[in-house]
């Protein structure tokens, strides 16, 4: 097996920047550059991929986590070095691409991973940062968290396998965090089912130790021993914030269904246009947000969420590598990112987009679709490994999700009580799925005459 190293991507690496430990079967990888709140670049990736394959391969390596020093898990790629050597032409376009390559093969590696492995999203998890998270069995947030996919925001989309992860999402969530970079902070990550755990971060440095205690039976399936760490977790936790609402749900969530279930960017326009009542200030803030972004990036990334949800986890990897090569020869990346992170002035300039504006683009004009044609002057991406899956193989380590509990409505008829119930027993009492099962019953389910829960699409 090959680590897939990148001869082309020519900045020095920073013996520094990752930092590797053991203790008994825990080994942990701490991203390692803080002042830049931990922005992933080749020489990181350069480093971990080797060091995941020999733990994989190794007998004595029981568990893996990735963390991140100081105040961010990973805030996101190094974009802006990347947009200053897509300014040398197709050279330095073709290197940045070559860059979004082997971390797609780390990501997918993590996605693919025969090993328990475990993401501290402590502080900052955003872009570059979210791919070494969100496709791990355990995902951690704390107080300190801070999710966003903010690629719109810059001239870029949503990728890291965001194309797997979003579209599955509730509803059509994960299509309004893309092409909104909405930011979720906090216990709302873990709410939001993007987060599968919610600890206190000074709880991290105990639980830590305590998993390099852990034992496996030789013989233990890769499943007993998430469901030994899944335990072991749950040890630490020390309740959720009581006054840190769930963001997403209730008339809320209706209005990002309602408006981000639509099948066009225009059609979603109209849509916010047309909300009243409790959401209406809500619309009109996201409206705004719309009209910063990208009209490029908000197009691509609404036919990505559409597109996305068929496509298998290695198929994700291989056409967003066609996509993000695409947009390195594009306008608009380099002007937001030298815009928005570049620029020294204050306040930041307004990126020039091209097209200027959503209203600029006919509806007639298929931005979308050229970004998403295979490109010979682009080789297909090769991963580490043939493995392959359409849905997350540890799933059921999560949140309940909204057809988890669809399914359990459908069937035997029971009062929301006891479907609560019923969910908080499977997941041994952990804290917050209550919470997470009775805004569901809520908004999706009514009561009948004989106090039975009756789904409400279903009618």
């Amino acid at each position: 097996m090959s680590t897939g190293t990148n001869p082309v991507v020519e900045e020095a690496d920073d013996s520094h920047d990752v930092v590797f430990s053991n203790q008994y079967g825990l080994r942990v990888v701490e991203l390692n550059r803080p002042a830049k709140l931990n922005a992933l670049n080749g020489s990181m990736i350069r480093k971990i991929l080797p060091r995941l394959v020999e733990w994989e391969k190794s007998d004595m390596a029981n568990v893996i986590v990735m963390k991140g020093a100081g105040r961010a898990f990973c805030a996101g790629g190094d974009v802006a070095q990347l947009a200053t050597q897509n300014q040398e032409g197709p050279a330095g376009q073709k290197r940045s691409a070559d860059y979004f390559g082997l971390e797609y093969k780390l990501d997918h590696y993590i996605a693919t991973y025969r090993k328990p492995y475990i993401a501290f999203m402590d502080g900052f998890t955003m872009g570059g940062g979210v791919g070494l998270s969100i496709h791990a069995p355990f995902r951690i947030a704390t107080e300190r968290s801070v999710f966003a996919m903010p690629e719109t925001t810059i001239g870029f989309f949503p990728d890291v396998g965001a194309s797997f992860f979003l579209p599955r999402m509730a509803g059509s969530i994960g299509t309004y965090l893309a092409l909104t970079s909405e930011r979720l902070k906090g216990a709302n990550v873990f709410y939001s089912g993007i987060a599968t755990h919610y600890l206190h971060s000074t709880s991290l440095p105990s639980l830590e130790a305590r998993l390099a205690e852990l034992r496996f039976k030789d013989y233990y399936t890769i499943e007993e021993r998430l469901a030994v760490i899944e335990m072991t977790i749950e040890e630490y936790a020390t309740g959720l914030p009581h006054n840190e609402p769930m963001v997403l749900a209730g008339e809320l969530r209706n209005a990002i269904d309602r408006c981000f279930g639509q099948a066009t960017v225009p059609e979603i326009i109209a849509a916010l246009q047309q909300e009243q009542g409790p959401t209406q200030a809500w619309a009109e803030k996201t409206l705004a947000t719309l009209h910063q972004r990208s009209p490029t990036s908000v197009h691509v990334a609404l036919r990505q969420m559409q597109i996305g949800k068929t496509w298998s986890i290695a198929e994700t990897f291989r056409k967003e590598h066609q996509v993000a090569a695409k947009f390195m020869q594009h306008h608009d990346f380099v002007e937001g990112v030298t815009a928005r992170l570049i620029s020294k002035e204050d306040p930041k300039p307004t990126p020039q987009w091209q097209p200027a504006s959503l209203e600029a683009i006919p509806p007639s004009q298929d931005v979308a679709g050229p970004f998403f044609e295979e490109s010979d002057d682009v080789p297909a991406l090769q991963l580490m490994n043939d493995l392959d899956y359409t849905q997350y193989p540890y799933s059921a380590f999560g949140v309940p999700t909204e057809n988890d509990v669809r399914d359990s409505v459908l069937g035997v008829a029971r009062t929301r009580q006891q479907i609560r119930d019923d969910f908080v027993a499977q997941k041994k009492g952990r804290q917050g799925i209550g919470m997470i099962v009775d805004e569901i019953l809520a908004r999706k389910t009514r009561v009948d005459s004989f106090g039975k829960a009756v789904w409400l699409h279903e009618e």
